[in-house]
């Protein structure tokens, strides 16, 4: 058996779309609603559950959103953002932000972070951050927060979404 030659670039897939989605779904993520304002003020929110954290000095996480999401050139061009962390008692709020709903804020409980993006009451955990940078990659455009302030409600269940199910914690 022979290895083969080093390459300089990826093979293609020898993997579906539907196979590599189905793969994906087999890891267990948190739950985030992504909040802003426009220039003029206007809220945005949007769920995500591509959070991550980056570095711990500077503070720095990441989160992705498509390039054809409605939102992205209002999250590009703005400076501030806040990721909310959902917990187990908010699936509602994260079903109702990943939708196309014409008034997603609408009886949303939430207080202006310092740079007056959206956070949600009750979350899990908050991060208000500078929108640092932002990169193109595939069909997503990866976005680099550095975090200016954080908080979280100590003994707050968190909300996990799994092979396309919401779920919350249970310890082993």
């Amino acid at each position: 058996m022979s290895l083969p030659a080093s390459r300089q670039q990826a093979g293609q897939p020898d993997f579906s779309e539907k196979e590599f989605r189905a793969s994906l779904a087999m890891f267990a993520t948190g739950v985030t609603i992504v909040t802003a304002r426009t220039p003029a003020g206007a809220l945005l929110g949007l769920t995500a559950n591509s959070f991550n954290s980056l570095s711990l000095d500077p503070p720095l996480v990441l989160w992705s959103l498509a390039q054809v999401a409605g939102s992205l050139p209002a999250l590009s061009a703005g400076t501030h953002y806040a990721i909310n962390v959902l917990a187990a008692d908010q699936k509602a709020l994260a079903e109702r932000f990943a939708s196309r709903r014409e008034d997603r804020w609408a009886g949303v409980a939430f207080t202006d972070g310092a740079c007056g993006a959206p956070l949600i009451s009750g979350a899990a955990a908050s991060f208000e951050c500078f929108n640092r940078s932002r990169y193109q990659e595939g069909d997503h455009v990866i976005f680099v927060g550095e975090v200016e302030r954080c908080s979280h409600r100590k003994g707050a269940a968190p909300l996990l979404f799994h092979g396309g199910k919401f779920y919350t914690e249970h310890p082993l």
